[in-house]
């Protein structure tokens, strides 16, 4: 049987008109490829190539033998051209996150992942509201504080764990909380609730309560609720990744500090929609996210401030 990588150096050598050229582009020694010809040609029982120090011409057996397999080594190798390509991570990931996602995701990191994969690009839908994965084509969503359906593969990233947190200026104007009760005395912030409850369950001290309180100020991005308590509107409830930084900056302040809200099921989560085989594109960006949060969830602080 011929060698097809043997016909393939015969074609290569045919086209460039030397051996030295051919050897060039083959990335092998001269003497190798000659060597190999010579191999070719005993298998054969004939001669391809008549060969002088400054000429190269083609016999009638060889001149036939180049017109019938040259066209279908053409063929073999755009096939496997066309195969690398396929393998190769390309296309539009759609990815449904948080509103505050790039509070901790910093934007460099993007130009980093389009350097490693040029041939991607990927879509952001941002919102703290639950969104149908399915009908808006998500791929991937990056989620906090939601349940999410168990017929998607979750990888947990960390748990929701949630301050409360005022801005000094508020503070200065409204004595801070000392106990829980005294949060329906104060202006508080936020995510809007559709089922209309102004309510926070909190654990602190005495185990997990649930407080009333006064909502003057509502709104379903959790950016627009944070900058709100930044501004000084009141008392928040916000996600530690997104506020421990901003609390090093001094712009927050802890409020009851005894007090959280933690759940380890509706924690930070990578949601997966595709079934298996997960397309190229969407596993590369899968990975590059769990990668780049797991430094982050590491170091929330110093992530921030290298922004």
């Amino acid at each position: 049987m011929l060698d097809l990588n043997d016909l393939a150096m015969f074609v290569q050598v045919v086209r460039s008109g030397s051996f030295s050229e051919a050897a060039r582009r083959l990335r092998m020694p001269p003497n190798t490829l000659s060597r190999r010809i010579d191999q070719l040609e005993v298998q054969l029982g004939t001669r391809l190539l008549h060969r002088s120090t400054r000429k190269l011409a083609l016999s009638m057996e060889g001149q036939a033998l180049f017109e019938r397999y040259a066209p279908a080594l053409d063929q073999l190798l755009e096939i496997g051209r066309l195969h690398a390509d396929e393998q190769t991570p390309s296309g539009t990931v759609r990815v449904a996150a948080l509103a505050g996602l790039f509070e901790f995701f910093r934007l460099e990191w993007l130009v980093e992942f389009y350097a490693r994969y040029p041939n991607i690009s990927v879509d952001f839908l941002l919102d703290d509201s639950p969104s149908d994965l399915i009908a808006e084509r998500i791929d991937l969503a990056l989620r906090m504080g939601i349940e999410t359906s168990s017929g998607f593969k979750v990888r947990r990233l960390g748990p929701s764990t949630m301050f409360l947190a005022a801005s000094p200026s508020y503070l200065e104007r409204r004595a801070a909380p000392r106990t829980l009760r005294e949060l329906a005395g104060h202006d508080c912030l936020m995510i809007t609730s559709r089922q209309g409850r102004n309510t926070w369950r909190l654990q602190g001290p005495r185990g997990a309560q649930e407080v009333s309180i006064n909502s003057r100020f509502a709104v379903n991005d959790m950016r627009v609720l944070t900058q709100a308590c930044i501004a000084g509107l009141g008392i928040a409830l916000l996600p530690q990744l997104i506020v421990e930084p901003i609390i090093a900056q001094g712009k927050l302040v802890r409020v009851l500090p005894t007090y959280r809200r933690s759940s380890t099921d509706l924690g930070l989560q990578l949601v997966y929609t595709s079934r298996p085989p997960v397309p190229p594109a969407v596993t590369v960006f899968a990975e590059f996210l769990l990668e780049k949060l797991g430094d982050s969830l590491t170091n929330p602080s110093q992530g921030h401030a290298s922004r």
